[in-house]
């Protein structure tokens, strides 16, 4: 990975792995949840779900997150898809996703997803004195001033 912004946005999630996820083509709102990342992966990240989750079934999913410094905003498409390779199972698991379900790894309703990323928009939001200077004074800031902007694929080559 030699993009710096698409490198930012991996540590960011590596700190704070929570993001809002959503199937692009359903009425219901996004819900939360804590992304798996693979630093081994190429173009995917995994969630733990239940099977009556409203994402579980899957399709084109679109993700938002937001750094926890609010510093870096992106919004992530891509398809989600139920993992069936066991050990993607045994890779992920914590007692952190342990305690969400009762019977385990052996819980009837458990469901791991797996995310097919494909485009990426961020934003990061670092204006620097002359940025905060003009903001605080109301005066006229571009865009550069405040941040960066890159749309870019997420997919693995």
């Amino acid at each position: 990975m030699n993009n710096p912004i698409e490198k930012e946005m991996w540590e960011a999630m590596a700190e704070s792995p929570f993001l809002m996820l959503q199937l692009q083509n359903a009425s219901e709102h996004a819900v939360p949840m804590t992304v798996q990342l693979d630093k081994d992966a190429d173009g995917a990240v995994w969630f733990y779900t239940t099977k009556d989750n409203r994402v579980a079934r899957g399709g084109p999913a679109m993700a938002q997150y937001v750094s926890r410094d609010h510093k870096l905003f992106c919004c992530i498409a891509g398809t989600l898809t139920e993992e069936t390779d066991p050990a993607a199972l045994d890779r992920h698991w914590s007692n952190s996703v342990e305690s969400w379900y009762d019977g385990g790894r052996n819980d009837p309703n458990l469901h791991i997803m797996r995310f097919e990323l494909g485009e990426a928009e961020i934003w990061t939001h670092d204006p620097g004195f002359k940025g905060w200077f003009k903001l605080m004074t109301g005066q006229d800031v571009s865009p550069e001033e405040v941040g960066d902007h890159e749309r870019l694929s997420l997919q693995s080559a």
